[in-house]
């Protein structure tokens, strides 16, 4: 997907840029060194692309990025605190990759416009996917795809929704599983899942609702792949 002229992604920012809708307007929040913007630029994907910031030194390690890449006049820069930055309508396509769910949820809940119709999100969660995974379809959103992605000896999910209105309270196996049970890694992010469940329920009192929840989950996640559904 990349060309010569564009930055290599590592595979977490890769898997959020194969989650952009060609044509998008984007918004890239948290965008650190400015990679993922200059090469959704670059390549096309992105019909316009704003990077954003809280900190003034990663935008500016951006800005010379841009300058590096030659693409100073298809990005635009931006500092500012989560979606304060956009006015609505500026974006038809959030990407926030490299925070916790937890940041995520209070950027997008600060900003009540997001709930448009048509409005994708492009979610990278560092931590607690299945929380966000909740949330989203708490709010109306419609989980269409997501990407599996080994980055520095740990899986992350790329999660690509977009605003339906359509608000439901799904149970927590399906917060879990998501998508990415047939996706490429899904063993590798599964035996994740698992080790960081077994950890959690050391924390819950043995026979509580909450503990045999975690321990029905934890025994599904210990099983292989299409064992769940009888296949070999």
């Amino acid at each position: 997907m990349a060309t010569p002229e564009a930055p290599r992604l590592d595979a977490r920012l890769a898997a959020a840029a194969q989650l952009v809708k060609p044509g998008a307007a984007v918004a890239d929040i948290g965008c650190d060194h400015g990679k993922l913007a200059i090469f959704l630029a670059l390549t096309g994907r992105a019909k316009r692309v704003i990077a954003a910031d809280l900190r003034a030194g990663p935008l500016q390690t951006a800005a010379a990025n841009c300058r590096r890449y030659g693409c100073k006049g298809a990005v635009e820069l931006r500092l500012g605190d989560g979606l304060s930055v956009l006015a609505p309508g500026e974006a038809d396509t959030i990407v926030l990759a490299g925070v916790s769910a937890k940041t995520t949820i209070d950027i997008l809940s600060a900003a009540p416009w997001v709930k448009t119709p048509g409005m994708r999100l492009v979610c990278v969660p560092a931590t607690k996917a299945p929380v966000l995974r909740r949330w989203l379809w708490e709010q109306g959103f419609d989980i269409e795809e997501e990407r599996l992605a080994l980055a520095a000896g740990r899986w992350y999910a790329a999660i690509g929704a977009a605003y339906t209105g359509d608000e439901r309270r799904p149970g927590w196996e399906e917060c879990l599983f998501g998508r990415w049970r047939r996706l490429p890694g899904a063993a590798g992010y599964q035996a994740q899942l698992a080790q960081k469940l077994e950890k959690a329920l050391r924390g819950f009192e043995p026979g509580s609702p909450e503990w045999r929840e975690a321990a029905a989950l934890a025994d599904q996640l210990r099983r292989p792949q299409g064992a769940e559904h009888g296949e070999s």
